[in-house]
């Protein structure tokens, strides 16, 4: 659940700060644009599309905007699903000269702590293999329960 609630804050700041800029562009293209017709009437007319310095402000906007989206979930992908930390330590397995002995390269992020690992796709062609979290479980509890068991004095 903490994994997801820190997603949906990242994504919430991100749409702050996007939506503050947004805001920002507006209040400095403040004069509307009027345009009247032959008959004398005067209609107000849109800025974006028709001023030029408007809508490629608003178009760097927008890719300033996607650009915070997407880093948002890059930084998700590579984080621990129980501890929130960054995955480390990328290992490099398989390899494409001796798939079928050792199989399709992989890399794998491993959480200092414990909690698991990220398997995913050297090179990603269809889109369809998803990055697999692994947890280790116990792993710690399993070592020191060994090391615990080695320290006890023997009879």
């Amino acid at each position: 659940m903490k994994y997801w609630a820190l997603l949906a804050g990242k994504l919430g700041v991100a749409a702050a700060v996007s939506f503050g800029l947004l805001r920002t562009i507006n209040w400095i293209w403040s004069e509307p644009l009027f345009f009247r017709n032959a008959a004398g009437q005067v209609a107000r007319l849109p800025r974006f599309g028709v001023d030029l310095v408007f809508t490629m402000t608003v178009g760097a906007w927008f890719l300033i905007t996607v650009g915070l989206l997407y880093l948002c979930v890059l930084d998700q992908r590579y984080r621990c699903r129980v501890c929130l930390r960054r995955l480390r330590m990328p290992i490099e397995t398989g390899s494409w000269g001796q798939m079928l002995q050792l199989g399709r390269p992989r890399i794998e992020y491993i959480c200092t702590y414990g909690h698991g690992t990220l398997k995913e796709e050297e090179l990603r062609i269809s889109g369809l293999d998803n990055a697999e979290w692994t947890e280790s479980g116990d792993m710690w509890d399993e070592l020191c329960a060994a090391a615990a068991k080695d320290s006890e004095p023997r009879p």
